[in-house]
């Protein structure tokens, strides 16, 4: 079972814009959903997104209407599109695939580190 694999992180200013992706080989066909989170204060994971086998997606309310998440079955890849990013949006962000057994087996990512500055 193949882990997840995020990418597209970076430093970006106050206001900025970037979009992480996360392959994960098997999410289409499985139709697995996948979540977002990223690391709170304190170390624990604070979740971000969810988008759901149909395609539906959720937000929290920390990020909604500045973050959208997407899909290219194609690449069995999962976007997150992070516009007018915070400062406090800065820390480690990681996909996680969920849905049936299959999806859940190995289902973490490695994370990717967001920095953003004022």
């Amino acid at each position: 079972q193949v882990q997840p694999v995020e990418s597209g992180g970076g430093s970006v200013q106050a206001g900025g814009s970037l979009r992480l992706s996360c392959t994960a080989p098997g999410f289409t066909s499985n139709s697995c959903g996948m979540n977002w989170y990223r690391q709170g204060s304190g170390k624990q994971l604070e979740w971000v997104s969810s988008m759901n086998p149909d395609g539906s997606t959720v937000y929290a309310d920390s990020v909604k209407g500045r973050f959208t998440v997407s899909k290219d079955k194609a690449k069995d890849t999962v976007y997150l599109q992070m516009n007018s990013l915070k400062p406090d949006d800065t820390t480690m962000y990681s996909c996680q695939r969920t849905g049936g057994n299959w999806c859940r087996l190995n289902a973490w990512g490695q994370g990717t580190q967001v920095t953003v500055s004022s």
